[in-house]
């Protein structure tokens, strides 16, 4: 590490002590609105790159897919020292991506944060996915500034008039605040963005320059000087008289909270034990003395030390030898190394005290989402995710040598990302993996050829499905083996507001019986049936309805088994169920335990069950995307065409001057290619975006076809199964 390095990190290890001098900040935004390059400004005023490669260095993406494709893969984290007022501070600072299918790791991120520095292009303003990272802030009560980027592009392409500018720029500062007012009531006064408050900045992140309403005090460069600097192209002499960095630095230290701060109002949001509690008490003020209480948000694994896991420190102190129990599975591991982040390299460190962003190696047991601590404490909120999986690839080793080594590699990656889900494939011995989309697949096959050199067929990508039920079937009885042993199921539709609840809240059957039943209730569930919910998996609940059964609290868990077998592995198609109430309202059990073992029970619960499914009108539901795009308004005609022609809706289009902005919904499976075709149907104009919009019915004119390419694909017979299948 050069010399200029080595200062930073010794100032940065100083530092750690003052908790009131940290900020630990995310810059979170849509694709391509300049998060990275904005970092770079950051850095170069912190001395850890030289300012003449600012903004086009692009430190924090050091892989070598990302300096390729120009897009963030990977959240990376780095630690500098900023000279504020006289005194200097430490920030953390995690740069995160933009594209929908690496959304998982700006939700992790964000657990580990305090601020936000959102960042948007001026001319293409809010886009769908800045509204999605902004809800997941609010949601992990991470306060927010804005950094409207791209200033000169607003000025030189779309040639507006300096009123013009101000106008254009008041409208997006309104709009982020209008999308935080709805999710963030309680806050809102307080965090709201003003200019005049000096929590948002103007800037262009790849000419180096930004201003602020304190920066211009101290500058004396106004709105009027930088549009003349813009119009004469220029942007060095700006560059030279308001540096990006220190009008966005000013601004993150001045208005984003230190960690005494904001561990008072986030510990509570994102730790739900007793707040009177010792380690409650300490987390809230930052304790750096007694237990540790610390949050995994990423994994991942250097050649030479092995696993690293970075997070958040919110109790305690670190340091090389201590022991920490790993949430979950309630084993010790031995810190072997404590370090922090200085972009792509790992600096050990002796000790590091609470309030920092830290890499911990030797947790061999401690996955994305774990609490570790020194003593038994209820473990942190875990982290939600706003999408999930549904785009899957078959992937097998070229030559059977290399088959230890590519399972080896497989659960590496599903360790280090868990928006990546793994099966093998009994049948054809293939192991599937799924991901957020067709980019996301892309890069994990990419890495497991090339960086990991394994060797791979993989299939070309398929899309997941889910098995629901439209109508009420039962009671149907299943029978044990042995006939001694009855069944009775019946199966509903669960409703969507109870599923959205249990996604995005994570509800499970856990010791609150209490909080789940009133959750439960919030969303629509009956009060009774809330109240008897004995498992939920996967967005369906299993309710015990019966009265009274002897022997049933020892049968209970095999039934849960036969229910959990189903969820994963519906009738239709062996997809995994969604939305299904499944209610067991008798059961009939033989006295002698000997006649109601597993291969009784089981049996009779799974075949009940499954056959009920068929019973009450079983349908597939695919996975749907939004599809945002922004066009001139005479490409309009190209662009819904190939919309529709991808069994798209659209669902609004609104014009502005003479651009069209669409919104439209379209299945993923229809979506494979879209990039190629939109860019030759819009002649590379068009500014487009995806978000999972979750799993809608299938069309009933495809519904048969596509059970039958499933059941295809999985070698199953080509016939529709009945309920007769499954119970006489």
């Amino acid at each position: 590490m050069a010399t200029r390095g080595k200062k930073a990190v010794e100032k940065v290890k100083l530092l750690m002590d003052k908790t009131e001098r940290i900020r630990n900040i995310g810059i979170i935004a849509h694709i391509d609105h300049g998060k990275t390059t904005l970092t770079d400004n950051l850095l170069a005023g912190a001395g850890i790159i030289s300012k003449e490669l600012a903004g086009e260095q692009l430190f924090t993406d050091s892989y070598y897919l990302e300096q390729e494709r120009g897009i963030t893969i990977f959240a990376a984290t780095v630690s500098m020292v900023y000279d504020y007022k006289g005194e200097d501070h430490l920030i953390n600072l995690i740069d995160t991506p933009g594209h929908v299918d690496f959304g998982g790791d700006v939700t992790r991120a964000l657990r580990a944060v305090d601020g936000a520095v959102v960042v948007v292009d001026a001319v293409e303003g809010a886009m769908p996915q800045t509204e999605t990272v902004l809800r997941q802030a609010m949601k992990e009560n991470v306060k927010p500034v804005l950094v409207i980027n791209k200033v000169d592009r607003m000025i030189n392409e779309l040639k507006v008039d300096a009123r013009e500018m101000q106008i254009r720029l008041g409208k997006i500062i309104d709009k982020v605040n209008k999308l935080m007012q709805g999710m963030k009531k309680d806050k809102y006064e307080d965090w709201k963005l003003d200019a005049t408050k000096g929590n948002v900045a103007f800037g262009s992140a790849l000419y180096n320059w930004a201003i602020s309403v304190p920066s211009m005090k101290k500058t004396g460069v106004s709105f009027n000087d930088v549009f003349e600097y813009c119009k004469q192209e220029n942007m060095k002499e700006l560059a030279v008289k308001c540096p990006a960095y220190e009008a966005v630095l000013d601004m993150v230290t001045e208005h984003l909270p230190n960690p005494l701060e904001a561990q008072k109002y986030r510990v509570p949001v994102i730790w739900h034990g007793d707040e009177a509690s010792e380690i409650g008490q300490r987390m809230a003020r930052c304790d750096r003395t007694g237990d540790v209480a610390f949050m995994v948000t990423s994994i991942s694994v250097d050649p030479h030390a092995g696993e690293v896991a970075t997070g958040r420190l919110f109790s305690g102190s670190v340091e090389k030898g201590k022991e920490l129990l790993v949430s979950g599975v309630y084993k010790k591991n031995r810190i072997q190394q404590a370090s922090i982040y200085m972009g792509q390299e790992r600096v050990e460190v002796s000790s590091v005290p609470a309030g920092n962003i830290v890499a911990l190696v030797g947790l061999k047991d401690a996955v994305v989402g774990s609490t570790l601590s020194t003593v038994e404490i209820t473990p942190f909120e875990s982290i939600k995710h706003y999408s999930e999986p549904v785009v899957t690839v078959a992937v097998e080793a070229k030559s059977t040598k290399d088959l230890p080594r590519l399972i080896d590699v497989i659960k590496k990656f599903a360790k280090e990302d868990p928006m990546i889900r793994v099966e093998i494939n009994e049948e054809t011995g293939e192991h599937l993996v799924s991901g957020m989309g067709e980019l996301h697949l892309e890069i994990i096959t990419h890495r497991i050829e090339h960086d990991e050199k394994v060797p791979i067929i993989a299939s070309p990508p398929i899309v997941v499905f889910r098995e629901t039920v439209e109508g009420k079937a039962g009671p149907v009885e299943g029978k044990s083996p042995n006939r001694h042993n009855k069944f009775y199921f019946v199966v509903e539709p669960l409703g969507a507001e109870v599923v959205k609840k249990i996604q995005t809240e994570g509800i499970t059957v856990g010791k609150d019986k209490v909080l789940m039943r009133d959750k439960l209730m919030e969303a629509g569930m009956d009060k009774l049936e809330a109240k008897k919910v004995v498992n939920i998996l996967e967005g369906n609940v299993l309710v015990d309805m019966t009265k009274g059964v002897q022997y049933l609290r020892e049968t209970m868990e095999l039934i849960q088994e036969g229910f959990e077998d189903v969820m994963l592995k519906g009738p239709l198609a062996k997809e995994k169920c969604r939305a299904v109430k499944v209610k067991l309202m008798d059961v009939k059990l033989h006295e002698d335990s000997i006649h109601r073992g597993p291969a009784q029970v089981i049996p009779a619960v799974r075949s009940a069950i499954l056959a009920a499914i068929l019973l009450a009108e079983a349908t597939f539901l695919e996975p749907v995307q939004e599809v945002f795009i922004s066009i001139p308004q005479n490409l309009l005609g190209n662009v819904t065409r190939e919309i529709q022609g991808r069994r798209g809706q659209i669902l609004d289009i609104k014009t502005e001057g003479d651009v069209v902005s669409l919104q439209s919904e379209s299945p993923v499976a229809e979506m494979f290619g879209f990039a190629g075709d939109i860019r030759s149907a819009t002649e590379g104009r068009a500014l487009w975006s995806t978000e999972f919009a979750g799993f809608k019915p299938i069309p009933q004119n495809l519904f048969g076809e596509k059970v039958m390419e499933v059941r295809k694909r999985k070698g199953m017979k080509l016939e529709m199964p009945k309920a007769s299948d499954f119970v006489s």
